[in-house]
């Protein structure tokens, strides 16, 4: 007897991504409900086996009371179980947090359940506790909007299509770019892709090259690669630049007897050696009454940067300059930044400024804000005018000298200087006794040759010239704050420009004193003036020591965001009530509207509805933020760059970060960071402690902190990831 052959029946696909989509349609109109049939109608499921995998999830999630069974075989979503909106933080392993107003913490959000939605996207997402660990993790279930749909990356060709792999480890997906959609560019090349869609089924989004920028380790290729990684322009519309070139620059009489003249008032710069641009300059009296009148002028940008142009568009747009190792990418074209509203020496200029008659003690007696005419006597180097501090003469030593030759100033500019510099340190002092906090850190620079390659690493510390120019700054900035947001000693209700900086986290801060107690200091946050007290001392006892960078840095963590907005709430770095940004119209946009709304003041104006002003210093705050993270990426390319040449050396070093895959070290004499990873430490095998910091070895107990002291040698870089790998030579 012949035995039956068993038949099996085919079953059909799973149904991927079922529970997303059907949320994705019962999201669509909470009010409305569904059957199974319509809704495998929508999911084009016609076959048996995928209308029972859609009666099974129903009835699961009904079970669950992610939706609710609102009449018989008809589901709706279950409003009661609260979905949430907020933004999506890729991490750099494919798994993200979402950051929501409506949390205390950021909820942790596994890569199965981000549903396509990538880094800074706008979602709605299903907040759940695990039921073992009862923490919150977070399901998308719609992505509300995209955050960018342009990536960079590097194209890899296979036969009739390619993958544009992205440059951001933040972006987990390769983009698909069919052969029709290739723009000429080759495999290889470092292009910009436009994500174009991200079909139901596929792993991949799909896109188009709209760019092709080089070839990747190019320098141009590669700072190219970072301002649009970020979104950001490297030169301007030719319409922006024709009428920047058609605008009218004479100064006429007419426009003089409008304002203030102060052409006869001795007046200087002082700015960086290097630079181009020259948007404040300080004025100096001595009053027959023994006091002083000085004045801040600054650039009258909004004289030319006139609203609805396509000049003020552009530069809103841009919001800032970009200051990148070997350019600045400027706010406005260089005829305006460079050139007629540059206060450079020797010219006239139209200029915006804030006049103070102070005494011998750095009090304000007497205040003036409104639009000026000034001429410039002098332009000082910062190095020039330390010179000047430091030996008390009129003599500038070659070395120092704009020129390379020794020179004499005249002796009233010397003068000058040494009572500003004098004022400044008392402001500063006040400032501090108040509760400022002092951030002086050291700023990497390169010494580059003609092709932009770095043959040098120095570091450049804010000095007596640079912190006399910063406090009169800060003195205009405060003032024309309190001018406009305090009427008669109480709050105005003024439409107006802030520059805020809220209290720090005390959860940071808490973190922060258990890293620096393993170095022996300490921080008290009994009290707001005990907590900054208390960091300025950390600041000071830590600087010029191998942990100092890396303490500053973890300091700087714990401290809010400073941000642009019309709600006031002071600046507590500064210890300020009232601040806002005046002094750098030139290459900050927030400047511009301080200058507009400040006139309109002046001249009698009604408040403007805050809500325009909000969506503009919106807008300034996260164009800020992004420049920010465009120069620090020039910087680690420009770090890599330089350590590429420098592979046979070895360094001393700082443990500087510990994680579970390697110790970041960062090298002291070039400030360079770069990874050990766990598994190159050969004397032992590591395993990560996250409570102390460290990694221990399990044979040996050796244990490898922070803080800690090593000597490394380059093992591998990676320029377009901006990335440094080293072997640990001694522990």
């Amino acid at each position: 007897m012949t035995r039956k052959k068993k038949i099996y029946k085919k079953k059909g696909k799973v149904i991927k991504d079922l529970t997303r989509n059907i949320f994705k349609i019962l999201n669509e109109d909470s009010n409305k409900y569904y059957n199974y049939k319509q809704i495998a109608s929508k999911l084009k499921v016609s076959d048996t086996d995928g209308k029972n995998q859609i009666i099974k999830k129903l009835a699961e999630l009904t079970a669950n009371k992610k939706i609710k069974e609102v009449d018989r075989g008809k589901y709706q979503i279950n409003e009661d179980r609260k979905y949430h909106v907020g933004t999506l933080d890729a991490t750099s392993n494919g798994n993200a947090y979402f950051i929501c107003d409506d949390f205390e913490h950021d909820i942790f959000v596994p890569s199965v359940n981000l549903g396509k939605g990538l880094h800074n996207d706008t979602v709605k997402a299903y907040v759940y506790k695990k039921r073992r660990s009862n923490k919150l993790e977070a399901d998308v279930v719609e992505i509300i909007e995209r955050a960018k749909t342009e990536f960079v990356g590097v194209l890899q060709m296979n036969k009739n299509f390619g993958f544009v792999i992205p440059d951001s480890t933040k972006m987990y997906a390769d983009i698909f770019i069919s052969q029709s959609k290739l723009n000429g560019a080759k495999d290889g090349d470092k292009v910009v892709a436009t994500m174009t869609d991200w079909p139901e089924n596929s792993k991949n989004p799909f896109g188009k090259i709209t760019q092709v920028l080089g070839r990747p380790g190019d320098h141009d290729t590669e700072i190219h690669s970072i301002l649009l990684e970020y979104g950001l322009p490297y030169e301007f519309p030719t319409e922006v630049e024709k009428e920047a070139s058609e605008l009218p620059i004479e100064i006429t009489k007419e426009e003089i007897a409008k304002r203030r003249d102060m052409r006869g008032d001795l007046t200087f710069t002082i700015d960086p050696k290097d630079a181009k641009d020259f948007d404040d300059a300080l004025s100096f009296t001595k009053l027959e009454n023994g006091n002083y009148e000085i004045g801040i002028h600054i650039a009258d940008v909004s004289h030319y940067l006139q609203p609805k142009t396509v000049l003020d568009d552009e530069a809103y747009d841009r919001a800032t300059s970009v200051y990148l190792v070997d350019r600045v990418v400027p706010m406005l074209p260089e005829m305006l930044s460079n050139g007629v509203c540059s206060l450079r020496p020797n010219e006239e200029k139209l200029t915006f400024s804030a006049v103070f008659e102070m005494n011998e003690k750095a009090q304000v007696i007497n205040q003036w804000f409104g639009r000026t005419v000034t001429y410039s006597d002098k332009r000082f180097a910062y190095e020039e005018a330390q010179a000047i501090i430091e030996n008390k003469n009129n003599t500038i030593p070659a070395d120092v000298s704009l020129t390379g030759e020794a020179y004499e100033v005249d002796e009233t500019i010397v003068e000058a200087t040494l009572k500003l510099d004098e004022l400044a340190k008392k402001m500063r002092k006040k400032r501090m006794k108040s509760g400022a906090i002092s951030f002086d850190r050291v700023e990497v620079k390169f010494h580059l040759d003609e092709n932009a390659n770095p043959t040098g690493v120095f570091f450049k510390e804010a000095k007596d010239a640079n912190k006399l120019i910063e406090e009169f700054m800060l003195l205009a900035n405060k003032k024309v704050a309190e001018f406009i947001g305090l009427s008669a000693g109480r709050p105005s209700k003024k439409t107006f420009v802030y520059r805020v900086h809220d209290e720090p986290d005390v959860e940071k801060l808490a973190s922060l004193q258990n890293i620096v107690s393993k170095f022996g200091y300490k921080i008290n946050t009994e009290t707001r003036q005990k907590t900054s007290d208390s960091l300025n001392k950390l600041l000071s006892d830590v600087h010029g020591k191998g942990e100092a960078n890396m303490v500053e840095t973890l300091a700087i963590r714990s401290m809010s965001k400073a941000e642009y907005t019309t709600q006031n709430i002071g600046h507590y770095g500064l210890a300020f009530d009232y601040y806002s940004h005046f002094t750098s119209p030139i290459r900050r946009y927030p400047d511009v509207m301080t200058h507009r709304l400040l006139q309109h003041y002046l001249d009698g104006g009604n408040s403007p509805k805050a809500e325009i002003y909000e969506e503009k210093c919106k807008h300034s705050s996260k164009m800020e933020e992004l420049a920010s993270k465009a120069e620090r990426d020039s910087i680690k390319y420009m770090q890599v760059k330089y350590m590429q040449d420098h592979k046979d050396q070895e360094f001393e070093g700082v443990i500087s970060g510990v994680t579970e895959w390697g110790i970041y070290v960062e090298i002291k004499s070039n400030k360079c960071e770069g990874m050990v990873r766990i598994k190159d430490i050969k004397d032992d095998y590591y395993i990560f402690d996250e409570k102390q910091y460290a990694v221990v070895g399990q044979s040996t107990k050796n244990i490898i902190q922070l803080g800690d002291e090593v000597v490394v040698k380059v093992k591998h870089t990676d320029l377009e990831r901006k990335h440094l790998d080293f072997n640990l030579i001694s522990h």
